[in-house]
């Protein structure tokens, strides 16, 4: 069933769609674009309690999802499967269970979220972009986006949890 939400989304190809999507997703590459937010908003002070959160989200996803669960998951991408669809990026080396590129970017939409309502539903509907964008381009099955998703939001919902405790325990040695 996988198989075929991704087939019937390969009618959707055209060339403007197509160059859309692989800049979309090209902006999630190794969660560039949440990367460069976090390091922008670490270094401006009223910003940096969020830049954190999202760091330390990042962070928490890039051991637990993309070095533990890949590779003990070791799913093999759509695009491996099936050869016939004309890759329109690099087709990747690293396996498919979760997205990274959806877990990175629901983690760091999260975390402006959780401090920024209004910046935070345009990080969502980016993140939303980013996710669709590795369906439409063949290399994750709609499971793979939808765990993204879910563990995107699991490591930024810790990730402010323990900034929290952090900042807390800072300003009682402040006291």
């Amino acid at each position: 069933m996988e198989m075929n939400i991704l087939h019937a989304l390969q009618e959707l190809h055209n060339p403007v769609l197509d160059s859309i999507m692989v800049f979309i997703t090209s902006l999630g590459n190794a969660g560039a674009i949440w990367i460069v937010l976090s390091i922008i908003f670490i270094c401006i002070k009223k910003y940096r309690k969020c830049g954190i959160t999202m760091a330390v989200a990042l962070l928490i996803f890039g051991i637990f999802g993309n070095v533990i669960m890949k590779n003990v998951i070791a799913r093999s991408r759509p695009c491996w499967i099936d050869d016939s669809v004309k890759m329109l990026i690099k087709i990747p080396k690293d396996y498919s269970f979760p997205s990274g590129h959806t877990s990175v970017s629901f983690a760091g939409a999260f975390a402006i979220f959780l401090y920024y309502k209004k910046a935070g539903i345009a990080a969502f509907v980016l993140a939303s972009l980013i996710a669709f964008s590795r369906l439409y381009l063949f290399v994750h099955y709609p499971t793979d986006v939808a765990a993204g998703v879910l563990i995107g939001l699991l490591c930024a919902a810790a990730s402010f949890f323990i900034v929290k405790k952090i900042y807390e325990r800072k300003f009682e040695m402040v006291k």
